[in-house]
């Protein structure tokens, strides 16, 4: 009897271990992924087009002109897709995430067991959009040139599925308030691809000194200088 309840509590253990290493093996890749750089070589230019990252602590949005260089977003997420758009609205913030994490936590104090679980294991990538009057709020701040700044639009428009005239499909939900909304998005969401990592991704693409993995915030902002610190 002893030995049936030794071997018992040994199996817990090591079953309780093995849960205990994945959210460390995960936190752990994070970190190192966090610190290992794409496009290491990037240096931030004296001159060119300034894009912000918006961090609220958990998730990051790409801010970034409404029209410059040729490049306009407006005939692509309109003002008149959202509620009520200030008129001097003349940046745009782009995030990406899993559909009923946006949709159905409009605060973080409404998010599931049910729905952290689908974002973690995979659901639908979703595209926020949002018009903003003063991009300076932002935490971070990215001088591209013209020619980095024409790939980081590309590779955002990229994460949009389009209809038959050419136009990001609106998802219909009133969005977080009168100046945002949702629209379907390409891929999936999930515990490697995150809002984050989304946002770094882009950032790679456009060429630019960015983590090679970073699903959490932190590691993709401090590659960058604070947005009230000019160069």
């Amino acid at each position: 009897m002893t030995r049936r309840r030794s071997r018992k509590y040994r199996w817990t253990a090591r079953i309780a271990l093995a849960i205990l290493a994945v959210p460390l093996t995960y936190i752990v890749a994070a970190l190192v992924g966090a610190l290992v750089p794409v496009n290491s070589g990037w240096r931030e230019p004296d001159r060119g087009i300034t894009i912000y990252i918006a961090d609220n602590g958990v998730h990051a949005d790409l801010v970034v002109p409404a029209s410059v260089q040729g490049l306009d977003w407006r005939p692509l997420v309109p003002k008149s897709d959202m509620a009520n758009v200030p008129a001097d609205a003349q940046w745009i913030a782009f995030g990406a995430g899993e559909r009923r994490v946006y949709l159905e936590t409009p605060t973080w104090g409404d998010l599931s067991v049910r729905t952290a679980a689908v974002a973690l294991t995979g659901g639908e990538q979703v595209m926020h959009v949002e018009w903003v009057e003063d991009p300076t709020f932002a935490a971070r701040a990215i001088r591209l040139t013209p020619e980095q700044y024409r790939r980081l639009w590309a590779a955002i428009r990229e994460g949009f599925i389009f209809d038959a005239n050419g136009k990001p499909v609106r998802i219909d939900h009133p969005g977080y308030g009168p100046r945002d909304a949702f629209y379907h998005g390409n891929g999936k969401a999930n515990a490697f691809h995150t809002c984050n990592q989304w946002a770094a991704s882009r950032l790679r693409l456009a060429g630019v000194k960015a983590p090679l993995w970073s699903p959490f915030v932190q590691g993709l902002v401090a590659y960058y200088r604070p947005a009230d610190q000019r160069t």
